[in-house]
């Protein structure tokens, strides 16, 4: 599959800009800033439970490498497609190291720290915004793609597009206004579904310790109780001429 199809099937559009959150016209700072926020999301550390997180965070770096080289940006803008035997995409890289190195002084504390400055700020306003009007009102989507977002966030996202609504700045969206009872249950439904597959798979890997533990246990106990110390033979006496 090509990094085009990743993108659709990941995040529910083929276009890198919009995975992104920025236009055409974005200009190289835009990018990266932008591949950093939206990464941020994915992060493995940032995301352990998510079961798609480390995929996507590939997928993002093989995009922001397509969209920070000159040459593949051009083919990209005018032809809409990505040569997928470029050498920007061919390299066997590991994409976290690629993201250290863009970023070697972010630690978990300061992914932390903008999450907590960017929830409520006119940044996120922005954010949720253009993801209403990307997905024409889809609340599925935009959770999907909003970032520092759980489904605790809901209520204060829906607020947000709301006071848009009401203000005029967007279209009332009938996927938004008119979203029907069964599909938020469905909504909610996954949701719990994903943390009880969550639960489980910890309970299980619990278990699964607890049981090499116990059986580690136990070859020790066979080990002290039948291996024995070699005994050296008694040095025998020399005998007198």
């Amino acid at each position: 599959m090509g990094l085009l199809e990743r993108c659709k099937e990941l995040f529910n559009t083929s276009n890198l800009y919009e995975v992104l959150g920025i236009n055409k016209e974005a200009t190289e700072a835009d990018i990266r800033r932008s591949y950093y926020k939206v990464s941020l999301k994915v992060h493995p550390d940032r995301a352990p439970d998510d079961q798609q997180a480390t995929e996507k965070f590939q997928v993002l770096g093989k995009l922001y490498s397509v969209l920070s080289d000159q040459e593949q940006r051009a083919v990209y803008d005018e032809q809409g497609v990505v040569d997928e035997e470029s050498d920007v995409l061919s390299k066997d890289r590991c994409w976290e190291e690629y993201w250290r190195l863009l970023f070697p002084k972010v630690t978990m504390q300061d992914i932390l720290e903008f999450e907590k400055k960017y929830k409520g700020s006119d940044e996120e306003r922005e954010d949720v915004i253009r993801l209403y009007v990307q997905h024409e009102g889809d609340l599925d989507s935009i959770m999907a793609s909003a970032l520092c977002c759980t489904q605790d966030d809901e209520p204060r996202l829906c607020s947000i597009i709301q006071a848009a609504i009401k203000s005029g700045d967007v279209e009332a969206f009938p996927a938004f206004c008119q979203e029907s009872g069964k599909k938020k249950k469905a909504r909610r439904k996954r949701v719990l579904s994903f943390i009880l597959i969550s639960c489980l798979c910890f309970v299980l890997q619990q278990k699964q310790q607890s049981r090499e533990k116990n059986f580690n246990s136990f070859l020790s106990d066979l080990e002290a109780k039948y291996s024995k110390k070699v005994s050296k033979p008694p040095k025998g006496k020399k005998a007198k001429k």
